[in-house]
């Protein structure tokens, strides 16, 4: 009787082991493909980033830009700082600026093509850590000439906002997330392009805000996390052959 009770239990403790080492694998491997997109993803990106400045795409081409094939591309132009009210963006940190390591805010304006239609610009890192619009302001009202300027820069794409990302404090025209279709709807810059040009020169003769070229260096974690769901699954596995032998040599 107590063998026939002992069989059924050891059956289903059997399959829980095999789900849950299964599921740990799984992970393990999961985790080996994105160490794989990762490194295609950095390769791809440093490509780009190294790659000479081409005209940007006409107004006609930008629908068909994407994030995947048009992220980080360099693109020269010419255009005039609108006389708009700019935003600044809060950072605490660049994972794709060396000189942008503390916090501080990014500022974005808008800027009108010779053939008339609006690109936001991120002009560069201002050391402002208190978020103190003043200093925005300081920083920003010397780039507003009412004249062409040759510019170079990456082209970026909106980020999404995460469920803990603050909301936008739209009397102090501070964002929390790159997001500039939100930024320029809340400003009222009119129909701005579906990118952002993440500026790399010209700088400012006192540096501020500071452009500058951007440069690759994602977190790559990925083996050491497969390598520990690999080990759970088998650290699961003994303890299932550990608990199987106790009960036959009890």
């Amino acid at each position: 009787m107590n063998e026939t009770a002992r069989k059924p239990r050891v059956a289903g403790f059997a399959l829980f082991t095999l789900f849950l080492a299964a599921v740990c694998v799984a992970l393990g491997l999961w985790q080996l493909q994105r160490r794989t997109a990762k490194h295609a993803l950095v390769a791809a990106l440093t490509e780009r980033l190294a790659a000479a400045p081409v005209a940007l795409p006409p107004p006609a081409q930008w629908p068909t830009l994407n994030p995947a094939r048009d992220e980080f591309r360099r693109v020269s132009f010419t255009a005039t700082y609108a006389a708009s009210p700019d935003a600044m963006v809060y950072s605490s940190g660049s994972a794709v600026r060396k000189d942008a390591s503390g916090p501080g805010t990014w500022a974005f304006l808008p800027a009108r093509l010779p053939s008339g239609e609006t690109v936001v610009i991120d002009a560069g890192f201002v050391e402002n850590t208190m978020q103190d619009r003043s200093v925005e302001d300081r920083a920003v009202k010397k780039l507003v000439t009412g004249q062409p300027v040759a510019l170079t820069g990456y082209l970026r794409f909106p980020e999404a906002a995460g469920w803990m990302t603050p909301a936008g404090n739209r009397d102090k025209r501070l964002w929390f997330v790159r997001d500039h279709l939100a930024i320029a709807s809340a400003l009222g810059w009119g129909t701005v392009a579906p990118f952002y040009v993440d500026l790399e020169q010209p700088a400012p003769e006192n540096g501020i805000p500071r452009p500058g070229p951007l440069d690759v260096h994602l977190k790559d974690d990925h083996l050491q996390y497969a390598i520990t769901w690999f080990a759970l699954a088998g650290a699961v596995l003994i303890a299932f052959g550990v608990w199987v032998r106790g009960r036959r040599s009890a």
